[in-house]
């Protein structure tokens, strides 16, 4: 008999044929809805792989019913939304796509860092509503990115991969990261600061640390408060790195300038979140590896992996 594999979402049929040679294929009906909490508690039960996105939240609890769950493979380089350390406890494989995302995030992130200080959604919006009348002096202005100085918090390849995107406008680059990167600062002139060193003296803060119990709220009231009031901070890592109420409170109180942001701890965010009422926050839908390219070499990655395990063999980046 053929494993069971349930998919959280729905995929493309081009991309699951594969899998309907080495398994009994079940999937839940949509690609934008997610799947309840009663059915995937339901159909996990009997499932020997799953297949995951990262809204899709693979407790404990999910693992305590998943008596035949032998492998889950999630759609994203992040893993924060499975219980990795109750997975590895049961002998349950995680895989995730690191790679393959990492120039389609960097774009988003530069996108959105752009987008953010010149409030490009803010003019539009006003230009829509019928509130752009005339020609104002200082109508629409934001600030200036080239030249400014960009201070990213997450030295990895997406980091490495803005700051090349960066050096193009003529940036100065800080950077901090949990060990420092010699031959990258020789590379890109780039230079390794403490964390209140480059909150104090950058133009622009980028969060791309990976989420763990280390930087969950890394950047909370003390951090904010050690950037200029000028500056914009912008996260496109997850929600949970900042802490969303001190940003608020920030943003509110113009103790920081702006902040752009493609994550939030609860997603989809709540249409009343606080965050929303800002003028001076650009929210995106968290797109940061949205390419049809990225999204579909993700896929790739996740089907070649279950293919691996149906067929005895290691599945390529194993989480646990």
């Amino acid at each position: 008999m053929k494993p069971t594999l349930y998919i959280c979402r729905e995929m493309p049929e081009e991309v699951i044929v594969p899998l309907r040679d080495v398994y009994e294929v079940d999937m839940w009906h949509s690609s934008s809805e997610a799947v309840p909490r009663d059915v995937l508690l339901q159909k996990v039960a009997t499932a020997d792989a799953l297949w995951t996105v990262i809204s899709d939240q693979i407790t404990e609890e999910v693992l305590d019913i998943a008596s035949h769950l032998k492998i889950i493979v999630n759609m994203a380089v992040g893993y924060n939304n499975i219980d990795v350390k109750a997975a590895k406890e049961r002998g349950i494989m995680v895989t995730n796509t690191p790679d393959v995302l990492t120039e389609t995030t960097a774009d988003l992130a530069f996108a959105l860092l752009m987008a953010t200080a010149r409030d490009l959604m803010g003019a539009e919006n006003a230009l829509r509503e019928g509130r752009w009348t005339s020609w104002e002096p200082l109508g629409f202005t934001g600030v200036d990115v080239f030249g400014a100085t960009l201070g990213i918090v997450g030295m990895g390849r997406i980091g490495e991969a803005v700051m090349r995107r960066a050096k193009g406008f003529d940036m100065t680059v800080l950077y901090h990261n949990r060990s420092r990167k010699h031959e990258t600062e020789e590379m890109y002139g780039c230079q390794y600061v403490e964390l209140p060193d480059l909150l104090a003296k950058s133009d622009f803060v980028l969060i791309l640390v990976p989420y763990t119990a280390e930087t969950e709220g890394l950047i909370g009231k003390k951090e904010l408060n050690q950037m200029k009031e000028t500056a914009i901070l912008i996260n496109v890592a997850r929600g949970g790195i900042v802490d969303e109420e001190d940003l608020f409170h920030a943003l509110h109180t113009k103790k920081i300038y702006a902040a752009g942001l493609d994550v939030f701890e609860t997603e989809p965010v709540p249409l009343d979140h606080p965050l929303l009422t800002l003028p001076n926050v650009t929210v995106l839908p968290h797109i940061g590896s949205a390419s049809i390219r990225t999204r579909m070499a993700m896929m790739k990655l996740n089907v070649e992996a279950l293919q691996s395990w149906a067929k005895g063999e290691e599945p390529s980046h194993r989480v646990c």
